[in-house]
């Protein structure tokens, strides 16, 4: 889901960069803002998308230390978070003997698990790469794009700051997507 929020944010400028007057102009605040959240892949409200609105720049202040001036930014912001039951696509990146790996746009961690792929097996041997494949022999394996539900999402603050997305291909319409003749889907 995408959606629209605003955010709080200090954008903090070295003092010795400020002019006699404590100021600085609007441009290099905006610049610095955007370069500071370049640093974030997503927060607890979702992926950030884009800036596409500065409401307002505070007066700058130095109460944490004499050699860096703070100045209070405030946003608004497009995000973009996984809600359970919505449909994506998205390219298998690893398999493994419980499930598959996916990419979906922003998300790097999508975990589709053997339970929620109804009538595909794990096949793997010396020489293969491992894939899942059904009885009508279409396979799951890295490189194919898989249409699936969103089972469940958490979100983790660790040194990724990103969400976790289990997946479902448990249903109609979903899973391997014939490319057509494209070698490479990139999502």
């Amino acid at each position: 889901m995408i959606r629209e929020i605003i955010f709080d944010h200090e954008v903090h400028f070295p003092t010795k960069n400020l002019e006699k007057k404590g100021e600085i102009l609007t441009s290099f605040i905006a610049t610095k803002l955007l370069k500071q959240l370049s640093c974030y892949r997503a927060c607890k409200c979702g992926y950030l998308l884009a800036v596409t609105k500065l409401i307002s720049i505070g007066h700058g202040h130095n109460k944490s230390s004499p050699h860096c001036t703070c100045f209070p930014v405030e946003f608004r912001c497009r995000t973009f978070i996984p809600v359970n039951g919505e449909i994506f696509t998205g390219v298998v990146k690893h398999v493994v003997e419980n499930g598959v790996f996916l990419k979906s746009g922003p998300m790097n961690i999508v975990y589709l698990s053997s339970l929620k792929m109804p009538n595909y097996n794990f096949v793997s041997d010396k020489i293969e790469k491992p894939v899942f494949m059904r009885d009508d022999l279409s396979k799951i394996e890295v490189g194919v794009v898989v249409r699936f539900v969103v089972f469940a999402v958490k979100w983790v603050e660790d040194r990724q700051r990103e969400f976790r997305v289990l997946a479902s291909i448990d249903g109609d319409g979903l899973g391997p997507v014939s490319s057509n003749g494209l070698d490479e889907l990139d999502l």
